[in-house]
């Protein structure tokens, strides 16, 4: 019987990953690869150009001394190309191969163990081995391989350049304003710093490219930038330029030399020679992906986030999408380049083109897996298989370039990214962007001018008057976005208006004509879609990218948390339940700003990620909810998360008891937990998103559905809930009582009165509400016309308030109780019951632990540490059905109110640790529920998950001395 030395797998090994990596060198067993140590001989060695080579250390399992010898090859040079050794894997090949007869075979389809080492002491993972394929070895390899130590210098040195050569943008705007005004026209912007900004990276990256393309293209004859001839500076530079766009890049040169042409001779000289030994830098650094580092300073630089609300994608946030979006396209030869060639990918809002970025790296990584030749590929990618739409100009051309780049040796005849036309345009109509295409033509003309979009290749834009450009109705396999999160006012019907504006409209300049007449279009255009004014433009893209997607494609979504758990996007999880099937849905449940997976949101987010259904495909009335402990880290964690996602066999469902979810493992760390819940058909809420414990979760579900089942009790015991609009009634919208509607009959007045003939607990006030017996803090008046109308209004009146805005870290109240019958303002709105001594009972059971957990989970929690819930979202609040109390337990549920109405309560996140809390469910749960010890016990081990949420402290520390209380 054959045994298998390891020398032989490392050969073995090596052809492996020849064949899964074409574009690299990997050796075996070679000595004499190391500068300065001929002696020392890697297992394996791969290299490429332009990345740092990764040495593999394999033995046997235990393979006791595999990491040492790894770590021993870090910071060694390598005799090709002389850069040093960034990132050494140990590999620990199982035994089972050993006596294996073919090893390359044994090896394909082994369960290899391996890490990564880096210098500084870094591993990953943190403890443990991850576990995978040769091809997930092999994926993982061409991840480190990333010069990380050059991309960052060469980012900083980018950065630190634009903001430099912007100081000089600057003065030259107090000097010679009209040349600045022309650069914004130039970038359709306004004439502000961040533009400038922007036109300083825009030039910053056409000459990093220049500099690449001098070296690359001999045949241009472009001289470098430091050899650039001509009567200026300037003039060399735009000769220059206008060759390379003689042929190719014109994504890239072109915007930069209309902004380089806007400028007088001596402040451009003074521009270039500012940015020279920018791209100077980053070329030394041989960073093959150097225009990338653009990326990541555009988000900072464009001047209309804040209406269109574009926020970068995270690179590795992207890549996991990506991976998850790219592994539910079925049937696709991977091997084949003309199969490949003929997919279509869209993204409708795609930025600097973070994620379409992130999709090409994985169809080229499958095809090279396959044994394909991805830059051979590069051409078919940029011109037919990649589109790209967006409102911002210059952030099309970064996709252009960015995309461009991925192949800079390779030219291509044109592209699919188009720059949308948004606002008022030469025609007089208003556009709406990439929403246009939400219009049932099946054809969108963009003129080839100046305002509105145009059709951006590698070799010019068309000199016709018109291109007649198609996105055909389901004729794309993927589509891939995080679309703007702007929305309008809470009525579909009207606007939110800040000033002389409509929100999610304002941007690029439009005025309040031609946002209204916009705003118009896009709900004419998504009437009978998915999308809701309040749920905002987000919803539209959704739905368009539905309309866009073929029977079988794969749909993958950046999405404001809101998208799982908000009334208004319930149009939205019915079209996915519908008419999708293998529904993801991820999330983060962490802290503070690591609730995101975009840059700078400050919002929690979520990824859904789908395929359409085909004929025979079921619906998706059950899916998988991922809940990440945080968001990925890097290239290689996001991949790690991915595979666990896609190995997760055994995913325990939410209904079968308070035991977790399949945790995600990466190595010995938990990267998440896995859960499967119900996808009901109308388009209830996907309540499991945020949640680090899905046992809380377990719970949480069970008792909206009237099954009381807490962690450490063996089976559900029966506790009769119903929504709030069964047992009671919620009050009147604040906007309706005393707002800008003209329906809103009174007038507030923010001081409170004893006198007052209409009292109202309108808004918070921390201080004051540490009891459950609250004062009203406003009065109102009836306005003149309007007495009918306040009659109706008054008549919601009630003694009990349920919080709408509940932050868990600093308020403790649920519900609040009046004295008087008192309108329920913004904060507090009104639930009124027919029985007055259900009152009671809602006060004692809301501000119990078990209220508290129904009122987090049926809350959205996009903000940290807070719970929201929509005056709609109020109706279905689950709570205890008091219909199903005997008058015995009313009477002692107002008994216990009385007994707690004036204790001081603790903020919510401290439930576990406040004596009053602690007693008010035992009188809850023991007296009148009448469950015994154990399940008392029960509830307060519920209140010690419940506050170790992230979602419930949003990361605020305890005081000293909050230990949970017995």
């Amino acid at each position: 019987m054959p045994r298998q030395s390891e020398p032989g797998l490392n050969n073995a090994l090596c052809e492996l990953l020849r064949r899964m990596m074409p574009a690299c060198e990997a050796r075996s067993e070679n000595t004499g690869v190391l500068i300065g140590h001929s002696g020392r001989r890697p297992d394996v060695l791969i290299t490429s150009p332009g990345r740092s080579p990764v040495v593999v250390e394999a033995e046997y399992e235990p393979a006791a001394e595999a990491e040492e010898d790894a770590r021993g090859r870090l910071g060694l040079r390598v005799e090709s190309g002389g850069r040093p050794v960034e990132a050494a894997v140990a590999l620990r090949y199982p035994q089972g191969v050993r006596d294996a007869y073919d090893a390359g075979r044994a090896l394909a389809e082994a369960r290899l163990s391996y890490c990564v080492l880096r210098e500084g002491g870094v591993r990953f993972p943190e403890s443990g081995w991850l576990e995978g394929s040769a091809a997930d070895l092999a994926d993982l390899i061409r991840l480190v391989s990333v010069p990380q130590k050059e991309v960052d210098e060469a980012t900083d040195a980018f950065e630190q350049g634009v903001e430099q050569a912007s100081w000089i943008l600057n003065e030259v705007n107090v000097l010679q304003p009209g040349l600045t005004e022309n650069i914004a026209e130039a970038l359709e912007l306004d004439n502000m710093r961040q533009t400038r900004r922007m036109a300083c990276a825009i030039l910053a990256n056409a000459m990093v490219f220049h500099e690449r393309i001098a070296g690359t293209h001999r045949e241009l004859g472009v001289p470098t930038l430091d050899k650039v001839g001509g009567h200026t500076l300037q003039a060399g530079v735009l000769a220059a330029w206008r060759r390379i766009l003689e042929v190719n890049y014109f994504p890239i040169f072109d915007i930069a030399a209309r902004v380089l042409g806007e400028l007088s001779s001596g402040p451009a000289v003074q521009l270039l020679s500012s940015l020279i030994p920018t791209a100077q830098r980053i070329d030394a650094a041989g960073v093959t992906q150097a225009h990338d580092l653009t990326g990541q300073v555009f988000q900072r630089l464009i001047a209309d986030r804040k209406y269109l609300a574009t926020f970068y994608t995270r690179p590795a946030s992207a890549a996991l999408l990506a991976r998850l979006a790219v592994a539910k396209m079925k049937g696709v030869d991977w091997a084949s380049p003309e199969a490949v060639g003929g997919l279509r990918v869209a993204d409708f809002a795609c930025g600097t083109g973070a994620l379409l970025s992130a999709v090409y790296d994985q169809l080229a990584a499958r095809h090279e897996r396959a044994g394909g030749d991805a830059a051979a590929l590069h051409p078919a990618m940029m011109e037919e298989v990649l589109y790209g739409c967006d409102v911002m100009p210059s952030a099309v051309h970064l996709t252009s370039a960015s995309l461009s780049g991925v192949q800079p040796k390779i030219g291509y005849r044109n592209s699919r990214i188009y720059a949308m036309p948004y606002g008022r345009q030469d025609d007089g109509a208003a556009s709406i962007g990439s929403l246009e295409l939400l219009d049932k033509s099946r054809q969108l003309i963009l003129l080839n001018m100046n305002d509105p979009a145009r059709r951006v290749g590698s070799a010019g834009e068309e000199d016709a008057p018109q291109n007649v450009v198609e996105f055909p109705d389901e004729g794309f396999d993927l589509e891939i976005m995080n679309p703007p999160f702007t929305r309008a006012g809470s009525d579909w019907e009207g606007d939110e208006r800040e000033g002389d504006t409509v929100k999610q409209f304002r941007g690029l300049g439009s005025d309040l004509e031609t946002q209204k007449e916009m705003s118009g279009r896009e709900k004419r255009f998504a009437r009978d879609t998915c999308a809701h004014g309040y749920a905002g433009i987000a919803s539209s893209f959704a739905a368009l990218g539905n309309r866009k997607l073929r029977p079988g494609g794969a749909l993958a979504l950046v999405l404001p948390l809101s998208a799982a758990t908000g009334v208004s996007w319930e149009k939205f999880r019915r079209m996915i339940t519908d008419d999708y099937t293998d529904l993801e849905v991820l999330s983060i449940a962490s802290n503070g700003g690591e609730i995101s997976f975009s840059a700078d949101t400050g919002m929690a987010e979520c990824l859904v990620i789908a395929r359409k259904r085909e004929a025979e495909d079921p619906p998706a009335r059950r899916a998988r909810f991922v809940s990440l402990r945080r968001r990925p880290r890097s290239f290689a964690h996001a991949a790690e998360i991915a595979k666990s996602i896609h190995a997760a066999a055994d995913v325990r469902r939410i209904d079968e008891g308070p035991y977790g979810g399949a945790p995600l493992m990466v190595g010995d760390e938990e990267a998440g937990e896995m859960l499967t819940p119900p996808c009901s058909a109308n388009g209830e809420t996907w309540a499991g998103v945020r949640v680090s414990d899905y046992s809380l979760a377990q719970t949480a579900h069970a008792l909206a559905d009237s099954r009381l089942w807490l962690p450490g009790i063996l089976a559900a015991l029966q506790l009769k809930t119903a929504p709030l609009n069964h047992v009671g009634r919620r009050g009147v919208y604040d906007m309706n009582i005393a707002g800008k509607s003209t329906s809103a009959p009174f007038i507030r007045m923010k001081r409170p009165s004893p006198t007052a003939t209409y009292p109202c607990l309108w808004s918070h006030d921390a201080k004051k509400e540490t009891r459950m017996i609250c004062k009203p803090d406003s009065e109102l008046r009836v306005r003149r016309g309007m007495e009918k109308r306040a009659a109706e209004v008054w008549a919601t009146a009630s003694r009990a308030h349920l919080n709408r805005d509940f932050r868990f870290n600093s308020q403790p109240l649920a519900a609040a109780f009046t004295e008087r019958e008192s309108i329920g303002g913004r904060a507090w709105p009104n639930a009124r019951f027919d029985d007055a001594r259900f009152d009671y009972a809602f006060m004692v059971w809301e501000n119990s632990t078990l209220g508290l957990v129904l009122f987090w989970w049926h809350s959205n929690r996009q903000q940290p540490g807070r719970g929201v819930i929509t005056i709609s979202a109020a109706d279905t609040l689950p709570i205890l059905d008091f219909r199903a109390l005997s008058d015995e337990q009313l009477a002692l549920a107002g008994e216990i109110f009385e007994e707690f109405r004036e204790k001081e309560l603790m903020p919510a996140y401290l439930a576990d640790a406040d004596p009053n809390r602690a007693l008010l469910d035992r009188r809850v749960v023991c007296d009148l529920l009448g469950f015994d010890e154990g399940v008392y016990q029960g509830a307060r081990r519920l209140a010690v998950k419940w506050c170790a949420e992230p979602s419930v402290h949003g990361g605020k520390k305890r005081p000293p001395g909050s230990e949970p209380a017995a």
